[in-house]
């Protein structure tokens, strides 16, 4: 048997984009940090899927309405990052934040790089997670600059989008 801090340790090494997760339920938009964000295909309609624990706080309100948005975040969202990663924040992390409804109506914040509206398509239970997989309902690029906020080893990062 693998010791879980030892593997957690080693995934700490394994860099990752950086998204805010977001759904909408009776108005109220919720949202959390997330890490866990894959494309599936591109073909026979374009999906991608996002790994929620099942203690974070809008796990259930995106499995209740079936939607969510993934938004990437660039090297200037720090702060949004940790406002909405923080457990004290969690009724302000929308406010300074512009957000617009798309197709679904689940938020897309248009301060970041990217916004992927999805219809849940599959949800795959697995152990403390969830596995939601997202049929791509609408894409919006907003930023054309893409320095992308990276997460290694417990601290931020930025991933500039060209190299010398």
């Amino acid at each position: 048997m693998i010791d879980g801090a030892l593997f957690k340790r080693g995934m700490r090494r394994l860099a990752a984009g950086v998204s805010i997760i977001t759904t909408i339920e009776q108005s109220i938009p919720q949202g959390l940090v997330a890490t866990s964000v894959c494309s599936v295909c591109v073909e026979p309609e374009p999906s991608l899927l996002v790994c929620v624990n099942l203690n974070s706080s809008c796990h259930d309100a995106i499995s209740r309405t079936g939607i969510f948005c993934v938004n990437l975040l660039s090297s200037g969202d720090v702060e949004l990052a940790r406002r909405f990663s923080s457990s004290e924040s969690r009724d302000r992390r929308f406010e300074e934040t512009p957000w617009q409804p798309l197709f679904t109506g689940a938020p897309a914040l248009s301060a970041t790089l990217a916004s992927f509206d999805c219809e849940i398509t599959q949800v795959i239970p697995v152990h403390s997670h969830t596995i939601f997989i997202g049929a791509v309902r609408d894409v919006r690029l907003w930023q054309s600059d893409v320095d992308a906020l990276l997460y290694i080893d417990g601290q931020y990062g930025v991933l500039a989008s060209s190299v010398a």
